[in-house]
């Protein structure tokens, strides 16, 4: 099992701080940045490896390589996405298809959140589960956010912004745990969702994978504090929470 960050993205929303770097980058607890916040956490959920796909400024996680790999006792992989300006993420996850077979946990490079959450998709596993998402279901639902609807049995049969929040059952934080038998079919799914529409998100591939009979299971996170950095208020926050995770 190893880990997997998405980090291509611009980060335009808190610019003039991403003009020259991914917001993956941005320091929110002293000198750490969420990007070591997100390695912290997979290396205390035990991954001794780290795949990082890199797209805007790429550069700048790549010259900080070696100091990550010290400080968090990790190898780091770098893929480069190099459409990373043009098209959205489902593109960047497919990009690291080739390591899916290893089992992943992967986060995004934008959120801040405690260790508990990998630990929590870790504990949730399932035999004949595809896929583990990170879920908080305690939330008050938005029009933005990130919604699921489940079965009765706490299967994802839903994963779209634009769901009803009044029959969603949570927000799926960006945590997901890959099973390595899942490794083609989830590459199928991201492949046929970019090639649909290079705009739609890597969430639409996992809304393909359960549409072809994927399982892909919901696991609650709990009362737990976590942000998403998408703009100026959101990492302000991110630097209120950053020094308890």
């Amino acid at each position: 099992m190893i880990g997997m960050v998405l980090a291509a993205g611009a980060g335009r929303r808190l610019e003039p701080l991403t003009a020259d770097l991914p917001k993956t980058l941005l320091p929110v607890d002293g000198e750490r940045t969420i990007l070591d916040i997100a390695l912290s956490n997979l290396r205390a959920a035990g991954m001794e490896e780290v795949v990082v796909v890199t797209g805007f400024a790429a550069h700048r996680i790549e010259e900080r390589r070696a100091d990550l790999e010290a400080t968090h006792d990790i190898r780091l992989e770098l893929v480069v996405n190099d459409k990373a300006l043009e098209w959205n993420n489902a593109y960047s996850l497919w990009c690291a298809r080739d390591h899916f077979d290893q089992g992943v946990v992967l986060c995004n490079g934008d959120t801040v959140h405690p260790p508990s959450v990998e630990e929590t998709v870790l504990g949730a596993r399932g035999g004949e589960d595809d896929l583990v998402l990170a879920v908080d279901d305690e939330k008050t639902l938005g029009e933005e956010e990130m919604k699921v609807h489940l079965s009765a049995e706490g299967y994802v049969d839903r994963i779209h912004k634009g769901l009803d929040p009044a029959t969603a059952q949570g927000e799926y934080i960006g945590v997901t745990l890959v099973e390595p038998h899942a490794a083609d079919d989830l590459a199928a799914a991201l492949k046929e969702t970019f090639e649909r529409d290079p705009q739609l998100y890597y969430e639409d591939g996992f809304q393909v994978l359960a549409d072809r009979g994927g399982k892909v299971r919901a696991a609650p996170i709990g009362t737990v504090e976590w942000v998403e950095v998408d703009d100026h208020a959101d990492l302000a926050r991110a630097r209120e929470l950053a020094c308890r995770c």
